[in-house]
């Protein structure tokens, strides 16, 4: 059986819609990030995306485990012109497109961004190059959306009831897979 985990790096403290925007992450909790060090297998293989919210996430957790390359596919969704732009601004620009994106993931994208499907389209086959691999556990220190995305391949929930599912900054939810079938193991666990 191989292990996945998911971990979503530590806030920016940003109140928009924070996608392919590069700010960084807040690491001043240290025993926070000890927690999570410590609950993490220490054999697993690390990788993270290309952001450096991420990047720095990883290097505060790394410890002697094995480091990948930074993975631009691992990156959060692209809000297009939604990009750091609060809820309110876009509803009130354009409130039916924001709440179909909202109400019915799937296809519907901001201005110039991805769509679920777009994210999922992107997330899922660099996930499985990089369980591929390596038979070995694997570390994706990543985003809300990346998390979702593995989420819904192994819960089988629809897009809306993913959406809902909380992931908290420097959460772990992890993915068990044995013989190619994906099941959950811990969901938005704060070690």
């Amino acid at each position: 059986m191989q292990r996945l985990f998911l971990v979503r790096h530590g806030p920016t403290h940003a109140k928009g819609m924070i996608g392919w925007t590069d700010l960084p992450a807040d690491l001043s909790d240290t025993k926070a990030l000890a927690r999570l060090d410590a609950h993490l297998p220490k054999a697993a293989r690390i990788v993270s995306s290309d952001l450096v919210r991420t990047i720095e996430t990883a290097n505060a957790i790394q410890a002697e485990r094995t480091r990948l390359a930074h993975d631009s596919d691992l990156r959060e969704m692209h809000f297009g012109a939604w990009e750091n732009r609060s809820f309110k601004d876009v509803s009130a620009d354009t409130p039916d497109q924001v709440r179909a994106f909202y109400e019915n993931p799937g296809d519907i994208a901001p201005p110039n961004g991805e769509s679920w499907n777009m994210v999922r389209a992107r997330v899922s086959p660099a996930v499985n190059q990089l369980l591929a691999d390596d038979p070995s556990d694997l570390i994706v220190v990543c985003h809300f959306g990346v998390v979702l995305s593995q989420l819904q391949r192994a819960t089988g929930l629809a897009a809306y009831e993913t959406f809902a599912q909380r992931i908290d900054n420097l959460s772990v939810t992890e993915v068990l897979i044995k013989d190619s079938a994906w099941q959950t193991g811990a969901i938005n666990h704060c070690p």
